[in-house]
């Protein structure tokens, strides 16, 4: 499994090239913003382990950048401890956040953590509808042949209805399934990541016919379309 490390630190970049190398993982590191998006475009890592704080690209430029047509697990590590900071962070597009310094225990659980939460590219589907496709394996979505950009929540949603082809996938699954059982009263936030799901995906965002609403019950993927 590949890892991107990027920090402008050259002591915790050597120290975390050492860790992970010591666990098996393919290393590659970047000493800036820039060269940690190059890294990731180049190299199409299974995960990528971010500091905020770095020349030439901060860390939230470069989850941008990546969340522009990836979505390539992203754990950041900083010292950066405000909690506006590390919220910033998760809404840009960050799957985990770790505050320095950290215990090397704890780093290798979110890693593992992140990895589990992503499937093998090569044992994965493609699933298509209208112009879009949706590749499991890559965890990337286009549309017209042109990438899609989702937030992690999004992906999570979208993945776990085309996964389950014209069934129906109850409000309580997925609220379970990407927030937690203590959050199946929450269908308000799921209504507005569905919505903004066919802002993105469908033709005609008012009338869906690919993600539909199951009235009372939850939602269904349909791949050939729902005719109206």
């Amino acid at each position: 499994m590949k890892i991107v490390v990027a920090d402008d630190d050259r002591q915790i970049l050597g120290a975390l090239r050492i860790i992970l190398s010591a666990r098996s993982y393919d290393v590659v590191v970047a000493a800036n913003g820039k060269q940690a998006l190059e890294k990731v475009i180049d190299g199409h890592p299974d995960l990528v382990v971010l500091d905020l704080g770095m020349p030439e690209l901060d860390g939230l430029e470069v989850i941008d950048a990546i969340r522009g047509w990836s979505t390539v697990p992203i754990l950041v590590i900083s010292g950066r401890a405000d909690s506006a900071e590390k919220v910033e962070a998760l809404d840009r597009g960050a799957d985990d956040y770790v505050t320095k310094p950290f215990a090397t225990d704890e780093l290798l659980a979110r890693i593992r953590a992140l990895v589990r939460r992503t499937p093998a590219s090569d044992e994965e589907p493609r699933v298509s509808f209208d112009d879009v496709v949706v590749d499991l394996g890559a965890r990337r979505v286009t549309k017209d042949g042109h990438p899609v950009r989702l937030t992690p929540t999004e992906w999570q949603i979208l993945s776990l209805l085309v996964r389950n082809p014209d069934r129906l996938v109850t409000r309580e699954a997925i609220l379970t399934e990407v927030w937690g059982p203590h959050h199946t009263s929450d269908s308000g936030y799921l209504r507005l990541y569905l919505a903004q799901l066919r802002k993105k995906l469908e033709p005609e965002p008012s009338s869906p016919r690919f993600l539909i609403t199951e009235s009372g019950m939850g939602y269904r993927f349909v791949p050939g379309g729902e005719q109206s």
